[in-house]
């Protein structure tokens, strides 16, 4: 490989960006336009005027044709005319060689990048937005709230847009459009020797290539600590960077994001305030610093970053997503509804995937709705009490559950069917929808939440040990949710504290966790607790369970939830932080008979068992 030509401005090869130089145009059958995203020859330095910094250039004179554009994309010579795709303001344009004139084509609802042409038809690839502040501040960003992703087709004489293909899910990004002229196209596999061919490039190019800067390796270094988890290094690391070069914004964001990591939020309040005065359309800080409110317990606060955040680029999903649990978390459901629906639009969501369409709150009395259970156990269990309601809307109602809740789930009345994930038959049902979307779509808000219970019941073919009934109270413990929440200080309380509970209460306390390790087994056994592990096979023996007992003492997890759903009296044990779900109350609005304690400080365990153990001696007495 043989390099044949860079930018005049670009003073060598390296790997930090400088202009990112995107799109090549051929004409002739020779390449010859470029587009850039800036003139810039520092790392990165396209970003500070990436709203307006964009260029073409033509390869063979070395001449800049046109600045000034938003992010150009795609430049295409076609029928005697330079077209480009402006992708911050989502235009098709031409661009007339000699002169430098820009005309506007074209406005499409998207990010425009890949482009091809097909008679009088331009077929333009549109992309909604990453996960990243990068696409902020731009003039689609303002113009467009609900930007789409898929294939338009415009017409360029007329400029109307005559056809479109639109991802409604699964599809963010769209990078290039090409016209295949073959009707049956071959697909490579990875295994094929096209694949593995060897190139080679002369000492006399290697020798083009700049350097590595030691800064930027040394930053790329900082942000490795940061992501393998290692906070306190990266803050070392982000701090000496800053030291040498406190220009650096983006290692001033990381620097408010890691002391966030760590709860240490006043200095990540500090630091982000920074960012922000340097840079107030910087979404993600905005975002990161209602976080670190929200971790103050500020939650008006927090509410406005997110906000902020929502303004600086109106598709960023984490801000819609965080802002609807903070709304959910005050009791304001009519707003937060609609923004946790944002959740499927963020990378750590997967979407259900099926060639049916989800329902949108539409009249389905003629057809078979299909439910899915997302996310926890848990979080299943507390939705089903919107099947009933589901179920008064659609002719016939399929659930698809994990395995654990298969049994639980087959006991409701307003269940036609339950089915395991897996391939489903596609004439099973006619729309889909989320559990978790149910009470947006139901109009679901405080004043009219089913909080009947008990909602779920024990089916009569689960078998499980009948606890002995000597006169005393039964109580069942659970102190951690599943392995990954088990190192989640938040929601995992120390099992020496939850036994700490049971001193002096003259009561028959149970283990309802599972699953236990040996050592948890021993402290068990030694504080007189009976281990239920292997009987807990389902959440439908879980709760046959539970049902023998008068009492559950649970951190955030199914357990607690499926007490609540049984109607049995219970204590759950949050920290500040605790979910949505259960409010700001003392007393549980989704489940009447489960009474909310709360630590009074972020991780103070001790203080909050203590009361506790009060309350239940109170109860022994």
């Amino acid at each position: 490989i043989v390099p044949q030509w860079k930018p005049q401005f670009i003073s060598g090869y390296d790997l930090t960006d400088r202009c990112h130089l995107n799109g090549l145009g051929m004409r002739d059958g020779k390449p010859q336009y470029v587009s850039a995203l800036g003139t810039t020859d520092t790392p990165g330095g396209w970003r500070e005027r990436k709203a307006s910094g964009g260029i073409i250039m033509d390869t063979l004179s070395d001449e800049i044709l046109i600045e000034g554009l938003s992010m150009p994309h795609s430049p295409r010579w076609y029928q005697n005319k330079l077209w480009v795709l402006e992708s911050g303001a989502g235009h098709l344009i031409t661009v007339d060689p000699s002169t430098g004139h820009k005309t506007v084509m074209a406005e499409v609802p998207g990010f425009c990048r890949g482009l091809d042409f097909i008679g009088q038809y331009a077929l333009i690839g549109l992309s909604q937005v990453r996960e990243t502040a990068v696409f902020a501040g731009l003039p689609l960003t303002q113009r467009e709230p609900n930007r789409q992703c898929g294939v338009w087709v415009v017409d360029t004489q007329s400029g109307q847009t005559v056809a479109f293909l639109s991802f409604t899910q699964g599809v963010q990004e769209i990078f290039s459009v090409q016209l295949v002229p073959w009707q049956f196209p071959a697909l490579l596999d990875l295994d094929d020797p096209l694949l593995h061919s060897s190139y080679s490039v002369p000492e006399e190019a290697m020798a083009m290539f700049s350097p590595p800067d030691p800064y930027q390796l040394r930053t790329e270094q900082a942000l490795q600590l940061h992501r393998r988890g290692e906070h306190q290094a990266a803050i070392d690391a982000y701090l000496e960077l800053l030291q040498e070069d406190p220009s650096q914004l983006a290692t001033r964001y990381h620097l408010g994001l890691a002391y966030s990591d760590i709860e240490q939020w006043d200095k990540a309040i500090e630091i982000l305030d920074a960012v922000i005065k340097q840079d107030p359309q910087h979404a993600e800080a905005w975002n990161c610093l209602g976080h670190a409110y929200a971790g103050q317990l500020a939650f008006d606060k927090a509410l406005t970053c997110y906000e902020s955040a929502i303004a600086a680029d109106q598709q960023y999903a984490t801000a819609h997503f965080n802002r609807g649990c903070l709304l959910l978390k005050k009791g304001e459901y009519e707003q937060g509804w609609p923004e946790y629906e944002w959740r499927w639009k963020m990378p750590t969501f997967q979407p259900f995937q099926c060639e049916q369409p989800q329902w949108q709150g539409e009249d389905i009395r003629d057809k078979t709705l299909l439910i899915h259970t997302e996310q926890g156990n848990g979080d299943a269990i507390q939705s089903a009490r919107f099947l009933k309601l589901a179920r008064e809307r659609c002719a016939r109602l399929v659930v698809v559950c994990t395995e654990p809740l298969r049994l639980l789930f087959k006991q409701l009345d307003a269940v036609d069917e339950v089915r395991l994930p897996g391939n489903l038959p596609n004439d099973l049902f006619d729309v889909y929808c989320p559990i978790m979307s149910l009470p947006g779509l139901l109009d679901i808000e405080l004043n009219n939440l089913p909080n009947q219970v008990p909602y779920l019941s024990v089916p009569p073919e689960v078998v499980v040990p009948t606890l002995p009934n000597n006169g005393k109270l039964k109580i069942g413990l659970a102190w951690a949710g599943s392995p990954t929440q088990q190192i989640n200080h938040h929601r995992s309380c120390p099992i020496e504290e939850m036994l700490s509970i049971t001193q002096g209460i003259d009561a028959d306390f149970y283990s309802l966790q599972t699953p236990i390790s040996a050592a948890d087994k021993a402290l068990l056994k030694q504080a007189e607790v009976n281990d239920l592990e292997s009987e807990l096979i389902s959440y439908a023996h879980t709760a046959a369970l539970i049902e023998q007992l008068d009492l559950v003492v649970s951190v955030c997890t199914s357990v607690v939830h499926v007490a609540g759903a049984l109607g049995k009296k219970a204590f759950v044990l949050l920290s500040p932080h605790a979910d949505w779900r259960w409010l700001e109350d003392e007393q549980s609005q989704w489940y009447p008979q489960t009474t909310v304690y709360r630590q009074a400080a972020t991780g103070d365990w001790g203080e909050l068992t203590q009361r506790v153990g009060r309350d239940i001696r109170n109860l022994t007495q």
